[in-house]
């Protein structure tokens, strides 16, 4: 398993003040959507609503051909009440998370949250003939993807391996999202040897746990310093 990066902020709050929560998301993002998709938008909400702030986050990278594992977005919460921590969940599940996401507070019982399903499609990147690889484009790919899922799915993640690249879908139904892609999979050149893979669709059991959060935090700020990333 590779190591987690991410980037982080300072926090506005003085120093103890607010709670660290982390809501760890069952979402194949690169840092970049992370911060578009994710923290953004939670960030403003949670502003607006007088609950935190969010002060950063981190992408777990797993080995091929999984590609990442998951990520965390970092929350200084106003204080982790079953109340604050509902709410900041349903503030999630707004923008739209993967089921299996959870929220993490020391101390505290997980929050489990996120309703969209995901679909990964795995690009095979070395074993087609060189002349489909120089006539595709997997920019392509993913807009007409985007375009045959209409209002089902979207794209929120990428990533590149040795031998395949992956895209990553999220929206209401796996199988709205596979059927709706099907026909253009079975005769785009370039997908040939694609795989369709289900992801996001069961609870993400992950180290460390909610009464780890103190050590995770320090493990995460030695993996940025000693450059623990892919």
């Amino acid at each position: 398993m590779f190591g987690l990066f991410g980037t982080g902020q300072e926090p506005e709050r003085e120093p103890g003040q607010g709670v660290m929560v982390v809501a760890r998301l069952n979402a194949r993002v690169q840092p970049l959507d992370r911060g578009d998709f994710y923290e953004d938008p939670l960030d403003v909400e949670l502003r607006q609503r007088a609950l935190g702030q969010v002060t950063g986050g981190g992408t777990q990278l797993a080995d091929e051909p999984d590609g990442i594992a998951f990520c965390d977005v970092e929350i200084l919460a106003v204080d982790d009440t079953p109340s604050t921590l509902e709410q900041i969940a349903q503030i999630l599940d707004g923008i739209g998370v993967p089921k299996g996401s959870r929220l993490m507070a020391e101390g505290q019982e997980d929050v489990t949250f996120g309703r969209q399903e995901g679909l990964g499609l795995f690009v095979n990147g070395t074993d087609l003939p060189a002349e489909v690889y120089a006539s595709s484009d997997i920019n392509h790919v993913i807009a007409e993807c985007e375009r045959l899922m209409g209002g089902v799915g979207a794209k929120r993640g990428h990533w590149e391996g040795s031998r395949e690249t992956a895209i990553y879908f999220y929206g209401e139904s796996f199988a709205g999202m596979r059927d709706a892609i099907a026909g253009f999979v079975a005769e785009y050149p370039l997908l040939e040897r694609a795989r369709v893979v289900q992801i996001a669709c069961c609870l993400l059991y992950t180290s460390p746990s909610p009464r780890d959060i103190s050590a995770y935090l320090v493990c995460r700020l030695l993996l940025e310093k000693g450059g623990g990333g892919g």
